[in-house]
C-alpha cells in the first residue's frame, strides 16, 4: 500500500473498536502517525496501538471523554506533544440509544447530544486552533438521517446536527485550505450496530441496500482514505452516503 500520508498525524476519536479502529489502522497503513482516542476501554485501545506497531507504524492511545470540552482540549494538546502536529481529524466517537419517543429519558437525550454533537463541534473548534494548513476533518454521520425508523429519533437528530456543522463550517476552515466533510454509513457489521438486534432485524437491514449485505468497517475506511488524502482537496462541506444504496 502506497504510504502517501507519510509525515501526517491523524487523531481518530472513539478508535478502540469498530469503525474507528479500522479507520485508525488504515491511516497508519498509509503512513500516518495515529492517535487512538478512547474513553472507557484502555485494553482495546492498547491492542489497537499494538496492532499498528506490529505492522511498523506509529500510534499512541490517549484517553479523553469528548463530551467534556476541557478533555477535548487536553486530547489535542497531548496529540501535539506526542507527534508535534495534527493534520487529520476523524470525529468518529459516538453512541446510539434507540428508544421510542415515550421511553426516552432526559439523561439519555443529553448523553447522546453531549457525545455525538457537542463532542464533534468542539473537536472541530480545537482543530481550527491547532490543525496544520491543508488539513482534513472527517465527521461521522449516519444514513439513518434519511430514513424514518421508529426509536432512532434522537440518534438521527444528533447526526443531522453533525451534517449541518460540516456544511456551515466549510468556509471557516477554507482560509487554511482545510477540508471538512462527513460520511454517513448505512448499517455496518459492528458491535454497536448488532447489539440488541434480532437475526430477523439484521436480515431485514441487509435487504434494504443494493447488495444484500451489511457494510463492513473496511468499506467505510476506504472512503475515509480518499477524504484524508490530497486527492480530496476540492471536496469540502459535503456529506457522502456510504451505504451500498441503503437510501
Amino acid at each position: 500500500m502506497e504510504q502517501y500520508l507519510n509525515g501526517k498525524v491523524a487523531l481518530v476519536t472513539g478508535a478502540s473498536r469498530g469503525i474507528g479502529r479500522t479507520i485508525a489502522s488504515r491511516l497508519a497503513d498509509l503512513g500516518a502517525k495515529v492517535v487512538i482516542n478512547y474513553s472507557s476501554s484502555p485494553e482495546h485501545a492498547e491492542a489497537a496501538v499494538q496492532e499498528i506497531k506490529d505492522k511498523g507504524g506509529e500510534a499512541k492511545a490517549i484517553r479523553a471523554d469528548i463530551s467534556q470540552v476541557s478533555e477535548i482540549a487536553t486530547l489535542f494538546e497531548q496529540t501535539i506533544q506526542a507527534f508535534g502536529q495534527i493534520d487529520i481529524l476523524v470525529n468518529n466517537a459516538g453512541i446510539m440509544i434507540t428508544k421510542r419517543l415515550g421511553e426516552v429519558t432526559e439523561e439519555e437525550f443529553d448523553k447522546q447530544f453531549a457525545i455525538n454533537v457537542k463532542g464533534t463541534y468542539f473537536a472541530c473548534q480545537e482543530a481550527l486552533r491547532h490543525m496544520e494548513e491543508r488539513g482534513r476533518i472527517i465527521n461521522l454521520s449516519t444514513s439513518v438521517v434519511g430514513q424514518m425508523f421508529p426509536a432512532y429519533s434522537i440518534y438521527a437528530g444528533t447526526k443531522g446536527a453533525v451534517e449541518q456543522f460540516t456544511r456551515q463550517l466549510a468556509k471557516e476552515f477554507g482560509p487554511k485550505q482545510i477540508t471538512i466533510n462527513a460520511i454517513a454509513p448505512g448499517p455496518v457489521n459492528t458491535e454497536l450496530f448488532n447489539v440488541g438486534k434480532t437475526e430477523q432485524q439484521i436480515e431485514g437491514m441487509k435487504k434494504m441496500n443494493a447488495f444484500g449485505r451489511l457494510g463492513e468497517t473496511e468499506d467505510i475506511a476506504s472512503v475515509i482514505e480518499f477524504l484524508a488524502s490530497d486527492k480530496s482537496q476540492w471536496v469540502t462541506g459535503q456529506t457522502i452516503r456510504v451505504n451500498g444504496g441503503f437510501i
